[in-house]
């Protein structure tokens, strides 16, 4: 099972496997403290895009058709390949600082992972 939470919440028995998906680290979230497994940097949207985007749910459509385009790059692969891995052995939970988690990057990740 793949969802996505908000890297604020705390982590429910279910979770599996945690997975920050942001470029930048949470903003106020110490490291120490934060139950992150793995922080993968490699599936983040590029910053042009995220500033892009700036979160406008009614660029949402576009965004994703962008950040899927990005995600075609060889780096961007060899990082989803990790994702579908965690998700055939455990829960895999996508994590995002960003309040609407429908509309973000963790959100069209899950979506093409299920694809798959």
């Amino acid at each position: 099972m793949i969802r996505v939470r908000r890297s604020y919440d705390d982590p429910s028995a279910d979770d599996g496997v945690r997975v920050l998906v942001d470029r930048v680290w949470p903003r106020g979230l110490r490291k120490d403290a934060a139950a992150i497994d793995e922080w993968n940097r490699d599936v983040a949207p590029s910053t042009e895009l995220r500033k892009w985007y700036g979160h406008a749910p009614e660029r949402y459509a576009e965004f994703e058709a962008r950040y899927r385009e990005e995600l075609n790059e060889a780096i961007a692969q060899a990082a989803l390949n990790h994702l579908r891995a965690l998700a055939e052995r455990d829960n895999l939970t996508l994590l995002t600082a960003t309040k609407d988690v429908e509309h973000s990057q963790a959100a069209v990740l899950a979506k093409l992972l299920n694809e798959a």
